[in-house]
Formats: C-alpha cells, sequence, structure tokens
C-alpha cells in the first residue's frame, strides 16, 4: 500500500517565494488527511485540483494564521460551494475548540450562525499522549514557538508508516523522539545561516544530525536566505505541488 504526502503549500507565514502557507495531505488507502491548514490551503488545493471535500482529518500543530487559518474558508466553501456531505475531524493543540470559532467571526462576520449539514468535530489534543483519530495514531509534543499559539511537533502513524513533523519550533529535546525511524520527518527550516528564535534553523539541524534517524528529510517553512540557499544543502527541500509516495518495501 502506498502513502502518498503532497505539499500543497511549502511556504512561511509571508509567502518567501511565492509559496502558499503549510498545507501537507497525506492519502493513505483508508483516509485522507491534513497536516496544518494555513491561510491559503483552499487555494492551494483548487490550483493542484485536489477537492478538499477529501479530507477527513485535519491536524493542526499550533495557531498562527499560517498554520490554521484555512479551516474557515474550507469550512465556508465546504457549505456553501462544495457541498460537503461527509464528517471532518480538526484536531489540535490546547485551545483549538475555542480558537476556531472566533477566527470564524473574525474572517467571516454573521457566519456563526451557520448550521453545516455535515459533521465538524474538533479536538483539543494533549502533548505527549498518543491519540487515536479516525485510524491514526497521533502523538504531539511540545515545542518552542511564540507561547500564545500552543505550539506542538507531531508524530503520525499510519497504514504502517510514520510521519513527523517538527511545526514551527526552535530545536527541543523532543525532536529526536519525534523524528525517530520515521518514513518521512518535515522539519521547518527558516533560516540558512542565521538562527532566529522560536525557529528551526539549519545550523540547528546540521549540529543535531546525529539525533536525526528518518529514513527521509525534507525541509519547508522557508524564508528568503534559505530558498537562496536551499541548492547547497543535502536534504531535499519541499516546494509548492512536491508529491512523495511512501511505499512498502518488498
Amino acid at each position: 500500500m502506498t502513502v502518498k504526502v503532497t505539499f500543497a503549500g511549502s511556504g512561511d507565514a509571508f509567502g518567501s517565494g511565492g509559496r502558499h502557507s503549510t498545507c501537507i495531505l497525506v492519502e493513505a488507502p483508508d483516509i485522507c488527511f491534513a497536516i496544518d491548514f494555513g491561510t491559503s490551503s483552499v487555494i492551494a488545493l483548487k490550483a493542484l485540483e485536489i477537492p478538499h471535500n477529501n479530507i477527513d482529518v485535519i491536524l493542526l500543530t499550533h495557531l498562527h494564521g499560517d498554520h490554521c487559518g484555512g479551516v474557515s474558508s474550507l469550512l465556508m466553501d465546504a457549505m456553501l460551494g462544495a457541498k460537503r456531505q461527509t464528517p471532518i475531524t480538526i484536531a489540535g493543540p490546547r485551545g483549538t475548540k475555542a480558537h476556531l470559532p472566533t477566527v470564524q467571526e473574525v474572517l467571516f462576520p454573521g457566519s456563526g450562525g451557520m448550521k453545516p449539514k455535515f459533521a465538524v468535530d474538533v479536538i483539543d489534543m494533549d502533548v505527549l499522549t498518543p491519540h487515536d483519530i479516525e485510524g491514526l495514531r497521533v502523538t504531539t509534543y511540545p515545542a518552542i514557538h511564540t507561547e500564545a499559539t500552543n505550539p506542538t511537533s507531531m508524530r503520525i502513524e499510519v497504514d504502517g508508516k510514520t510521519i513527523a513533523y517538527t511545526g514551527d519550533s526552535a530545536w527541543t529535546e523532543h525532536i529526536p523522539n519525534v523524528a525517530r525511524d520515521a518514513d518521512l520527518f518535515i522539519s521547518e527550516c527558516y533560516f540558512h545561516e542565521k538562527r532566529v528564535p522560536f525557529h528551526m534553523n539549519y545550523p540547528d539541524l546540521t549540529e543535531h544530525a546525529d539525533e536525526l534517524t528518518a529514513k527521509r528529510t525534507v525541509l519547508t517553512h522557508m524564508g528568503p536566505e534559505m530558498l537562496a540557499a536551499q541548492e547547497r544543502v543535502k536534504e531535499e527541500c519541499a516546494f509548492d505541488g512536491m508529491v512523495i509516495e511512501l511505499e512498502d518495501q518488498a
């Protein structure tokens, strides 16, 4: 069985390089889910001709707009345009359940009274606790980013494959466990030489390379300096529309 990973959006908060905000779509035999769903995610998916009605679960690492701001647009289009009929589950860090309706009302005033014809289940996930969500095993870890966003890193088990993702975070003691033997480790990599706080930068990854045991690593969420240097690093670098297929080994 193949697990297909599509980077619908691989950009930073400011669209550096003309890229869409973070949206990593994972299609497995029995489930389709998104890891983060930034502000332009609906646009990114439509550009790739991927119907967002196919998404069963959205997993959010933290509550910044470039990682969760597209949920409101998805729900509005699902009600008014795409005519979604199937349920959707949205799981994120502590505070997600309270935060998303506030964002919805700010972006679409008056929409709070609209009732979708499909079930919407919103879950707050505690860190360091495995959560079984529609057949996925999801474990989140404390991250170092803007505290008010309740930041997490994430490890997801699906159909015998493990996908790990740093989210937006400086290096933490948990990152080696997040990446441990993962089939795919997706790491934020904001700057190439410069170190900025609350983000993973390339020097962090090189200094801790011996601690990372993932089978495959892809860098994402790159700022202008990192985008200019991406041809000079050994790791794969994500781009909008990039597809990775995780296949069973014969």
